[in-house]
Formats: C-alpha cells, sequence, structure tokens
C-alpha cells in the first residue's frame, strides 16, 4: 500500500500541474478530482508518504483506501492520455529541441575547464600575494618606527638646547623661539603620547613656550612703551620664529584700538561728566544738575577730551613705532621684512587699519552721545573752533612724533647691528598713506566734526547776519551810524578770530562774512534814492543825494574794514569786495552820468561860439580862453566842491571821475576839429582852450598827465592847429596817437564850403553826429562815413566841370587812403 500512495501522490502532482493548465473544456472533469477529500491531501507542499500511509492504515478500511486511491490512479491516467494527445505537437517539439543540447556541450566543457584553470592560478598567486602585503606593511611600520625614533632623537637633542637657551634670559630668548618653532614642527603630523622616553621633555616644552610667550609680550610691551626699538624688534623676531606674528600683531592693535573706544566712551560720558560737574561745587551747597548751562560742566568736558587726546597720541605713537619697526625689521635667515608679513595678501598695514578704526570710533561715538544728551551737544556745537584746535594739535603731534620716531630708529640700528634695521625706501614716506595713495588720514581725523562743523557754521553766520538785521530796520531810510558800523565790523572780525585755530574753519568764516557784506550790500542798496533829484548837478545837495553819499561812504568803510581784517588771510572774499564795489559804482553812477552829460552838452556849445575871425589887433586883445571854457571850468569846480567831496571814498570818486575827465577831453578834440570856418583868430583862442582844458579837467583826477592817451592826444593835437595841411598829413602822431579820422575832420576846416564835412552832407545836427561817433566807435565806419563826403565833392566838381579841387582834397584822400591800407594791414 505504501508504494501505490507514494506513486499515486506522485502522479497525482504532476497530473495537478497538467490540470492547471487544461482548457476551459476538461474543468468540469478535473474539478472533482481536485475537490475530493480524499485526495485533498496530496495537494499539500508538506505531503509525507509514511505520515499518510500510517493514518490510512489506523483510521480507514484498507480495502476501499486501495479502491480508492486505485480508481484516482486510473482518472489520471486518463487524463494524462487526453493531455498527450491534445498537446501532440507541442510534446514533439520538445523531443526535436534535445538534440540542440548536443551543440552546448562543448562551450560548457570549455567553461568547465576555463574554471578549473583559474583555481590552479589562484592557488599559485594567493600565496605570494599574501606574503607581499605582510611584508608591506612591515616595512611601513619599520618606516614609521624609523621617523618616530628620528624625531625622539631630535626632540631630545632640542628638548637639552633649550634648557640652555632659558638659563640665558632673554639673550637666548630669539634663539629659544627658534628651537620651540622646530619642536612644534616635529610634533606636527604625530601622535607622541606615550611615550616615557620623551613624555617629561614634551612637558617641558609646553612649559618653556608658555614661558618664552609670555617673556617675548612683557619685553614688547616695555619696549613700545619705553620707545626702545631694540627691545620691540627682539620681541618681533621671537613671535615670528614661533609663527605667530600676525595673530601677535592683530592682537596688540586690537588691544589699543579697544581702549581708546572705552576712553572715548568715558570721555564723552554724560553722567560722569555731571557728576564731576556737580563735585566742584561749594561744600553745603545745593547744586542744580543743568549740564549745559555750568561752566563746570564744559571744563570737565574739554579736560576730558584733552586727556582723550593725549591717550589717542599715545596710542598711535606706540603703533606707529610699531610699525616703524617692522617697517625695517628683517628675518635674519630668510631676510624677508616683517612687514612684508603682516600686510601681505593685499592686506592694509596695521596703521591705516589702527587709524581707521580710531577715526570710525570717534565719529560713532560723538554721534552717539551727543544724540543721547542736547547738553553736550550744544557745547560741542558752540566751542567747535576749541574741539577742532584739539584735533589740530593731535594731528601735529602725531606728525611730530613720526619724525622723532624715526631719527630714534635710525640711531638705534647704528648702536646696534643685530637688530638688522637697513634704510629702506619707506623712511620719509608718510606712514598714514603707506596702504592707499588716495587715502588723505587728516581729512578722515576731522571728517568726525563734520556735523558740529555745520551747526557752528549755522550759529556763526546767524551771529553775523544779526547786527546787519538790527540795524537796518523795516521801514528804515537811514544808513547805519558809525557805531552801528562799528558793531558789525567787530562781529565779523571777532568771528574770524575765533576761527583762526584751522585755515579751513576760516576760510568756511570767511564765506559767510562775505555773505554778511553782501546782506549788508542789499540792505544798503534798498536805501538808495532812484530818483530824479538824485543825479541833479544844478542846485545843493538833495535829500536823496545825502542819502546816497551817507550809503556809499558806510559801504566805503566796510570795504576798508574788511579788508584789514582779512589782509593776512591767505585768500580774501572777493565776491564781497566785487559786491562792495559794485553797489558803491552803483549809488554814484546816476551822478556821474549827469555830471558827464552836463560837461558834453557845455563843450557843444563852442560851436556857438566864433572862431572863424583873423588875427585880434594889438589894442584889442582875445580873451584867454572862451566862454565855454570857463563855464566849463566853474562847472567841474563846484561839482567837485558841492557834491564829490562829501564821499569820503577819495580813490574811489577818483577812479569813477578820471574816465569823466578822459571824455571831457576826447569830446573837446572832436567839436575842436569839427569847427567851421576856423579863422586865425580862432586858432589863436582854440589854442588857449587848449592849455585851459588841462585846468578844466585837474579836479577831476589826482594829475592830469595820468589821464593817459587823451592827455597825450590833447597835448600832441594843438601844435596842429598852426600848420600846414602837408606837415599835418605827414604829422608822426596820425595813425598811432590821433586818429585819422579825427585828423580829417581837422582838415574839412581847411576845404570850402563846397566840400561838406559827414556831419553836413548827411544833413545831420553837429549833437547827432557826436552821437553817432559815439556809436560807431569803429574807426573803419567813421572812415567810410567820411570817404562818401568827399566822393560826393568829387562828383559835384566834376558836375559843374570845374577844373580842379580844393588844395586839401588830395592831401585828404592820400590821408584817407593811407589810413584804409593801414586798417587792412592791420586786419591782416
Amino acid at each position: 500500500m505504501f508504494g501505490l500512495v507514494h506513486f499515486l501522490s506522485l502522479k497525482f502532482t504532476s497530473s495537478c500541474d497538467e490540470v492547471a493548465n487544461m482548457d476551459g473544456s476538461r474543468e468540469a472533469s478535473t474539478n472533482s478530482l481536485l475537490n475530493d477529500e480524499c485526495y485533498a491531501d496530496f495537494l499539500t507542499e508538506d505531503f509525507d508518504v509514511k505520515t499518510y500511509t500510517a493514518q490510512a492504515i489506523h483510521h480507514a478500511v484498507i480495502a476501499e483506501q486501495l479502491a480508492k486511491l486505485a480508481q484516482g490512479i486510473s482518472q489520471l491516467d486518463k487524463e494524462l492520455h487526453s493531455q498527450v494527445v491534445a498537446r501532440h505537437e507541442e510534446l514533439l517539439a520538445q523531443a526535436t529541441g534535445i538534440e540542440s543540447l548536443e551543440g552546448n556541450t562543448p562551450l560548457a566543457h570549455i567553461s568547465l575547464n576555463l574554471f578549473v584553470f583559474s583555481r590552479r592560478i589562484r592557488t599559485k598567486i594567493v600565496d605570494p600575494y599574501n606574503k607581499i602585503v605582510a611584508r608591506t606593511a612591515q616595512l611601513a611600520r619599520l618606516q614609521v618606527a624609523c621617523d618616530l625614533l628620528r624625531r625622539i632623537i631630535r626632540i631630545l637633542y632640542l628638548s637639552k638646547r633649550l634648557q640652555g637657551q632659558l638659563q640665558g634670559g632673554s639673550r637666548e630668548i630669539t634663539k629659544a623661539a627658534q628651537s620651540l618653532n622646530e619642536l612644534d614642527y616635529l610634533s606636527q603630523g604625530v601622535d607622541l603620547s606615550g611615550i616615557d622616553v620623551i613624555e617629561n621633555d614634551l612637558l617641558l616644552i609646553s612649559r618653556a613656550r608658555l614661558e618664552v610667550e609670555n617673556q617675548a609680550k612683557r619685553l614688547l610691551e616695555q619696549g613700545m612703551e619705553i620707545q626702545n626699538p631694540t627691545q620691540v624688534g627682539t620681541a618681533l623676531q621671537v613671535f615670528h620664529n614661533l609663527g605667530s606674528l600676525r595673530e601677535t600683531i592683530s592682537g596688540v592693535v586690537e588691544g589699543y584700538r579697544t581702549t581708546i573706544q572705552d576712553n572715548v566712551t568715558t570721555a564723552l560720558d554724560i553722567k560722569g561728566l555731571t557728576q564731576s560737574a556737580d563735585s566742584r561745587g561749594a561744600p553745603g551747597r545745593a547744586v542744580m544738575s543743568t549740564p549745559g548751562n555750568t561752566a563746570a560742566f564744559r571744563a570737565t568736558l574739554w579736560t576730558n577730551l584733552e586727556k582723550l587726546m593725549d591717550q589717542i597720541c599715545a596710542a598711535c605713537g606706540q603703533v606707529q613705532h610699531l610699525q616703524k619697526v617692522l617697517t625695517k625689521k628683517r628675518d635674519p635667515v630668510t631676510h624677508v621684512c616683517f612687514i612684508n608679513e603682516i600686510i601681505k595678501d593685499g592686506q592694509p598695514d596695521i596703521l591705516y587699519t589702527f587709524w581707521s578704526d580710531v577715526t570710525h570710533t570717534l565719529s560713532v561715538e560723538f554721534q552717539r552721545a551727543t544724540a543721547a544728551s542736547s547738553f553736550l551737544k550744544q557745547a560741542l556745537e558752540g566751542e567747535y573752533p576749541k574741539l577742532l584746535r584739539l584735533y589740530n594739535d593731535l594731528w601735529r603731534r602725531l606728525l611730530q612724533y613720526s619724525s622723532s620716531i624715526q631719527g630714534v630708529i635710525s640711531s638705534s640700528a647704528v648702536l646696534d647691528n643685530a637688530m638688522d634695521l637697513p634704510t629702506t625706501e619707506t623712511d620719509n614716506q608718510d606712514l598714514f598713506t603707506h596702504a592707499k595713495h588716495d587715502y588723505n588720514p587728516e581729512k578722515a581725523l576731522k571728517d568726525s566734526l563734520q556735523p558740529y562743523e555745520a551747526a557752528y557754521l549755522s550759529k556763526s553766520l546767524s551771529r553775523l547776519f544779526d547786527p546787519i538785521n538790527l540795524v537796518f530796520p523795516m521801514g528804515g531810510r537811514n544808513p547805519p551810524s558809525h557805531d552801528e558800523l562799528d558793531s558789525i565790523i567787530k562781529t565779523i572780525t571777532s568771528e574770524l578770530n575765533v576761527a583762526s585755530v584751522d585755515t579751513s574753519l576760516t576760510l568756511a568764516v570767511v564765506k559767510n562774512a562775505a555773505k554778511t557784506v553782501q546782506l549788508f550790500c542789499v540792505k544798503s542798496e534798498q536805501l538808495l534814492s532812484t530818483q530824479g533829484d538824485a543825479s541833479q548837478v544844478i542846485g545843493p545837495l538833495t535829500e536823496g543825494q545825502r542819502r546816497n553819499i551817507a550809503v556809499v561812504n558806510s559801504l566805503y568803510r566796510l570795504y576798508q574794514a574788511v579788508a584789514k581784517v582779512i589782509s593776512g588771510l591767505g585768500s580774501c572774499p572777493l565776491a564781497a569786495e566785487h559786491a562792495l564795489t559794485a553797489l558803491m559804482a552803483s549809488a554814484v553812477q546816476p551822478l556821474l552820468l549827469s555830471v558827464s552829460d552836463s560837461i558834453e552838452a557845455i563843450i557843444i556849445t563852442m560851436h556857438q561860439e566864433y572862431f572863424s575871425g583873423s588875427m585880434s589887433t594889438p589894442g584889442k586883445p582875445d580873451v584867454p580862453c572862451s566862454l565855454y571854457m570857463r563855464e566849463l571850468q566853474g562847472f567841474v569846480g563846484r561839482v567837485m566842491a558841492d557834491y564829490f567831496r562829501h564821499f569820503q571814498c577819495v580813490d574811489f570818486i577818483y577812479d569813477n571821475t578820471e574816465s569823466i575827465a578822459q571824455r571831457c577831453i576826447t569830446l573837446f578834440i572832436r567839436h575842436a576839429s569839427l569847427l567851421r570856418p576856423l579863422g586865425e583868430g580862432g586858432k589863436m583862442r582854440l589854442a588857449a582852450d587848449f592849455a585851459q582844458m588841462e585846468l578844466a579837467v585837474a579836479p577831476l583826477c589826482r594829475r592830469v598827465s595820468e589821464l593817459g592817451k587823451p592827455y597825450r592826444l590833447l597835448r600832441s593835437f594843438r601844435p596842429l592847429l598852426f600848420q600846414n595841411s602837408e606837415l599835418i598829413a605827414s604829422s608822426p602822431a596820425v595813425g598811432d596817437l590821433i586818429p585819422y579820422s579825427t585828423l580829417l575832420h581837422f582838415l574839412f576846416t581847411r576845404a570850402p564850403s563846397e566840400l561838406k564835412s559827414p556831419h553836413q552832407r548827411a544833413e545831420w545836427s553837429i549833437a547827432r553826429y557826436s552821437q553817432w561817433l559815439d556809436d560807431h566807435p569803429s574807426e573803419r565806419d567813421r572812415l567810410t562815413l567820411i570817404r562818401g563826403a568827399l566822393e560826393a565833392y568829387m562828383q559835384s566838381v566834376k558836375a559843374r566841370q570845374g577844373k580842379e579841387f580844393a588844395p586839401v582834397y588830395p592831401i585828404m584822400v592820400q590821408l584817407l587812403q593811407r589810413a584804409t591800407s593801414g586798417a587792412q594791414d592791420s586786419r591782416t
């Protein structure tokens, strides 16, 4: 039965696999076999034949069980048969495919042989490889051990040498630092812990390094404090040998910067200032805490600021001394300059960095303190020149200190050759601009004062404007008095004297003074009289003229005072001077124009007098001068006495009346050349007028001989009155001194009436022609008009078929041609 069951289980399992793949038409017949409980045990994964047989014998009838099993086997056979029949073609194909396995068999043999061969090679290689790996590791350990032994031997040697160097004190400190640096190099990248032979030496080395560092720091601090470049250079060499030069220098400079910041904060602490001011009060007396209004508060403030400037100067001096030594000190082995170790990688030098930090700290702390206390702000703004003087003194001391440091270091370099401080090209360079050429250290220092300078200048301008506004009230008609002018001048002088502590501040206050003068000019201009009575020259002084004279005198006094005050300054407020002189000129201009017009009106009356007469008889001599000349002399003398003598600015008046005198002479010669007809008697009287003209214009100028070209023209023209036409045309004064047009006008007087003067030909009056000459100062325009008159005369002679021209005509034409050619040559 056991065999039957075993056979059935195998059969049933394989049949079940086939049954699971049957078509849908046979599912009904196979489901009955699969669902039968008798065969359910054969489908389990853990089916055991022995267990099933034992259970079947124990629980069921053997005969029935066998019959059931036989029936199942029979049913399975039928199913297998039906499957074989149904899948006949597929089975044949599988059987045919077995032949292809014979082609793959050689490949399998080759693969098997290769596998066996590789196993043999591996067996031959693995053992040598393992031996090589082991020997390599052994060699590496030997090398590490040898390197460690060499390090230990060197450490023991250097440790022993270090002990001797430490006993040498400061004389051997640089060598000890060099030994420590080498010991640090030997200890890098190696774990030396647990080595008994050098354990004590390592402990000694760590203690020695700490001792050397502390000793070098003390040496550096002492050397910087007493400004000893030798000690500083030794300490720097120690830190360079220890490899911590940059870190040490950064720490030292940072310490100074922190100290400066603390000092600035303490100096501007409003609580400290108030307490110090209160403590100065008398005992037993209540003290009101009003720091902005107490002298004690400000005295304490300025004492603190003076102390702060001393502290900043001392710190900057020490940092400057440190940089000087760094600039000169070189390592004796590598010959590398220490300053190059500090500023490498494009970093700025230590003094530039320190100074930038100091100026930034001053700016920030001052701004913070004044923002927190209005009393402090008022004190700094009100006494800004005093604060600026402290800054200027600080800068001056720093510059002097820089020069003294250079001398000390140079002398130390000579005395101590061991320092190796060679002279470099940076001896004469400004250390503050070593890093940046466009950096202005003095400007950086004073930039922190810009807010207080602006406030002070604003208040200064207000103080300068106050007396101006006070002496010019609204609706006032009178200029300031002498006392009021003195008050204005004293205010300007006081502001300039206070600002004299600094050149830039002085220039700024000078600009404010210029604005003050301009305001004075604006206020004074409003007082000037512009009515017609301000320019009259007929009667006595009017009220408007008196006021204008008083305004000009006040302007002149202010001009003198300002010029005196600023005479010691490097520059003058040109705008203020121009404003004063321009307003003075504007004030007297109407009167000057009126005088000039009156003089011209008097001179033009000479054409109403008789100049065509012949020589006078001996019994009736002519008067020394004409009536118009006597009137001119009287008018000029009266004007100077009645009007211009009241002006205090004598030089200014002469500067303006001299132009009137020059104009007077020019007009006199113009109209004298236009007189027509001119007899011999008229020439004599005109010659006398020429002499009297010098007397007429004398009151208008300092000296008549200083009138320049018009005076020389007056002197040169007079002799021509009595010369013939040929000599007149050939005179050397013609052209350069006497204009051709003026001489041609004079020659018209010697021509017949048919040869009309240019104004006669144009049918103009003498006054109109004179005005035309003023409007056309170009000699070319005047000669063109004269040419037209000569051409008209030539046409008239041809028209009447005249046989000859007037004797003077060819001379005039020749003179005109010479004038025209000379004008063309000058243009070329």
